[in-house]
């Protein structure tokens, strides 16, 4: 009881503490919005950066930041112009109130200004710097003549050079503001936007100038701080760049912070080299470039402020949020969390994708049950509808006033339909008019009984045309059902590809590295898209080799003895100049290969055969040959057995069944034309994995295989394509093995040799006798023989294709490397 009691308490405890850390979850993510709100939608933000920028000094006396900031705030986030107006003058009241009026003066009159340009420019942003340069210049040199009295050169060449850095900070301002606002697609910041931040930034912290806390100067901890993020996010290349631009500015607000440029400098190059060690080898990066230049810079008086003013930096930077830093990586290029951000963004595409190619593979889904036969009413139930549909109309013109009626229909219903049922069947089978007893009892029991007869006679040939017609139908529906079905297939199949990630492979690819590099081959860099049996798919850059092979007679080797399966190279594409790179893929090879050969001749020696015959290698791992005899000769069967293999390509490319493939293939040479344009089709889809072989012969002529002394013959009792538009098609399938010689042939040749009884036999007899096993040899060794028969003459269009499976060997897969007995698994 108390075991039971005991484990009560633990789980309540449990619940408690799982309902406390969702509470505590649930409120630190409603401060995080309330603080983001607070700063980005109501523009607190733009609030302390523009009393920061309105104290802000160059030389200790020129203020060019605010009449670029709040130009840029007009310009781009006019909603938060009066906030920024406001702050300015804030920032501005802190130093004098002369620097209060050149702000005020230079604003009022830029809002004059902007709006009288708007009249004569459509995109007056781009004018904007010019305006601020000139306002800048002429405020300064008004409130120099009129208030202060102290019109000279010194005072003019500065308002000139303020001018300047007004125009400059106008351009820098304009790019860094939106990156301060909520933007619905996060994208990756550009060097300049990188730059231009960090200047706006740098900015600030010299309106923190003269800011101290226990002695130690505010503006040194916060630029501190702001190198170690930018180090610890970006790394060695960013951070220094940082501490420059930072240092550049804090020594032109102050001179005597010239030093401090160098040591932001050191400190984001060290922080970036060290960022592997997260924010502890970051801040020590700090406190080397702290103590490095600190002594060189001020001796050893000034050094226990300057590491105090690092040290508060580094606390800063421990309780620094990790999301924070997260959230600036994933904006910068070459960071792992930018490159995160980007799979994820790929990874949702492709999901999006796969989702919309899956749901158009359901509609067409969808639309194949709703054609199937199946969801229709049974041909019984509908035939029987029909029969009494038709009887009824039977009835209506000839009984409807008839005396008889009642009796017939009301007393006598069941006979009465019988009978009629029975004429009416008997009438469309053409047998009534010899069943004389069925005639004599039906006029025994009608009184209008010829006249019944005939009327039935008359509307019996409508009723065939009916049925012919809806038959018609449910073999157009099942043909479209099953195409549709196909259509799905293919596309779910493809919507399955696309979701394949792709795997990390990061241990294989260093053991295949370092085992080529033992063996003295120079890699560039290897990347492993599948380890999957048979389906191997490896990417490596190789020095250019001069033509020389390297490739296939070393590296792809040694990569099937590492793996344990024979792997070949797939594509090679090599380096345009001497010293570059090649791009080379390499893969599994296929276990068997075909070798074929071909040998035809049109009727009477012509140049034109309606024969057509086409190999294909799929990407699916099979090998298709297919032949196909159009009906007649000449160019115009040449045409249609052509455009029969070229539709069957086309569709067998796209992965689709062949029987489906075959079938869409014939409604479509059905329909496209009212000709009697017919075709055969005799093709062989052979896997290269394992050599075995469908066969599906449409009104073709038998194949055979010979295996050493022994010819077997395979062969199908199907229609030529295009004949109907329905046929149900028989496929054969054979297993085939390394040695065997596939023949097949079109009805010229196997028909050929003249005054033969027996084709099986003869073309048996002929193809055991042969001696080669040379696909071409075999194939033009058949055709001499046939036309030999016939003394010479060509009958007909004749065609043989012969290929001869064999087990895939590379030439230098024999190359042993016995040194590595480490597999990657």
């Amino acid at each position: 009881m108390e075991r039971v009691e005991r484990r009560w308490m633990n789980r309540i405890s449990e619940m408690s503490i799982n309902e406390t850390q969702a509470v505590l979850s649930r409120w630190v993510r409603h401060v995080k919005l309330r603080i983001g709100h607070l700063f980005i939608h109501k523009g607190f933000l733009l609030f302390i950066i523009g009393f920061l920028l309105g104290r802000a000094l160059i030389l200790s006396k020129l203020t060019p930041f605010a009449l670029p900031f709040f130009a840029a705030v007009y310009m781009l986030r006019r909603d938060k112009a009066a906030l920024a107006f406001v702050a300015l003058l804030a920032g501005s009241l802190t130093l004098s109130l002369t620097t209060t009026l050149f702000i005020f003066i230079g604003i009022f009159s830029f809002l004059i200004v902007n709006a009288f340009l708007r009249k004569f420019f459509s995109e007056s942003i781009k004018i904007v710097p010019l305006i601020i340069f000139c306002l800048s210049f002429f405020a300064k040199l008004a409130i120099l003549r009129y208030f202060l009295k102290n019109e000279t050169l010194y005072e003019a060449v500065m308002a000139f050079v303020e001018a300047g850095l007004a125009f400059v900070l106008t351009l820098i301002f304009i790019q860094s503001i939106p990156l301060l606002a909520v933007r619905k697609h996060k994208q990756a910041l550009r060097a300049e936007e990188i730059i231009s931040l960090i200047i706006l930034i740098a900015s600030m912290l010299t309106g923190m100038i003269g800011w101290t806390f226990y002695g130690l100067s505010l503006e040194h901890v916060m630029s501190r701080y702001l190198v170690l993020i930018f180090a610890l996010v970006a790394g060695a290349t960013i951070g220094p760049t940082v501490g420059v631009v930072t240092g550049l500015i804090l020594s032109l607000a102050n001179v005597g912070n010239l030093y401090e440029m160098s040591l932001l400098a050191f400190a984001g190059l060290l922080g970036g080299l060290l960022k592997e060690g997260k924010k502890a080898g970051a801040s020590f990066g700090l406190l080397v470039a702290t103590l490095l230049i600190g002594l060189y810079g001020n001796g050893k008086a000034e050094i226990v402020p300057t590491v105090m003013e690092s040290c508060l930096a580094i606390i800063l930077f421990i309780c620094t949020p990790r999301s924070l830093t997260e959230t600036i990586a994933k904006h910068i290029p070459g960071t792992v969390e930018y490159a995160n951000e980007q799979q994820q963004y790929a990874r949702k595409i492709r999901d999006v994708t796969a989702q919309r190619v899956s749901q158009f593979s359901h509609v067409f889904q969808a639309l194949a049950n709703s054609f199937s036969t199946d969801s229709f009413t049974s041909s019984e139930d509908y035939n029987e509808r029909e029969i009494d549909y038709f009887l009824s109309d039977i009835a209506g013109k000839t009984c409807q006033t008839c005396f008889k009626k009642e009796q017939c229909w009301s007393a006598h219903f069941d006979t009465t339909y019988e009978y009629m049922k029975k004429i009416m069947l008997e009438a469309d089978a053409g047998k009534l008019e010899h069943n004389r007893k069925l005639l004599r009892e039906w006029d025994r029991h009608c009184v209008k009984a010829n006249k019944v007869v005939g009327m039935i006679e008359k509307d019996v040939t409508l009723y065939r045309a009916n049925r012919k017609v809806r038959k018609q139908m449910n073999e157009s529906r099942k043909m479209v059902a099953e195409q549709l079905l196909g259509v799905s297939q293919v596309m779910e199949d493809f919507a399955k590809e696309i979701q394949r990630e792709r795997e990390n492979h990061y241990l294989q690819e260093e053991q295949i590295f370092h085992a080529l590099q033992e063996f003295g081959i120079e890699i560039g860099h290897i990347d492993i898209y599948s380890l999957e049996k048979g389906n191997i798919d490896i990417e490596m850059s190789v020095p250019y080799c001069e033509g020389r092979g390297e490739c296939e007679k070393l590296i792809a080797p040694m990569l099937s003895d590492i793996l344990g399966e024979t792997i070949v190279v797939k594509r090679e594409e090599c380096a345009v100049y001497p010293n570059g790179y090649c791009r080379v893929a390499f893969g599994s090879a296929r276990a068997f290969v075909v070798e074929t050969g071909v040998a035809f001749a049109a009727k009477g020696g012509g140049l034109v055969s309606g024969d057509s015959y086409s190999m294909i290698e799929l990407g699916t791992g099979k090998y298709a040959i297919a032949i196909s005899d159009g009906m007649g000769n000449g160019e115009r069967a040449h045409h249609e057995s052509n455009e029969t293999l070229r539709l069957l390509q086309k569709i067998l490319q796209t992965g689709m069944d062949e029987s489906i493939a075959i079938k869409s293939v014939n409604s479509i040479l059905s329909l496209r034309t009212t000709e009697d344009m017919f075709s055969t089709l005799d093709l062989a889809m052979i896997d290269l994995q394992n050599a075995v072989t469908k066969f599906l012969k449409i009104g073709s002529a038998p194949s055979f295989i010979k295996r050493g002394d022994k010819v077997m013959k395979i062969e199908a009792s199907n229609l030529p394509i295009g004949i109907i538009k329905e046929v149900e098609f028989e496929i054969v399938s054979e297993q085939l093995k390394a040695g065997d010689l596939l023949i097949m042939m079109s009805d010229g040749v196997f028909e050929g040799p003249p005054h033969v009884e027996n084709h099986d036999l003869w073309m048996k007899r002929k193809i055991k006798e042969l001696k080669t096993n040379d696909p071409q040899a075999v194939a033009d060794l058949i055709m001499e023989e046939v036309i030999r028969s016939r003394s010479g003459r060509i009958e007909d269009d004749m065609t043989v294709v012969v290929a001869k499976i064999n087990h895939n060997t590379p030439k230098w897969a024999t190359i042993p490397a016995y040194m590595y007995t480490k597999k990657a698994q």
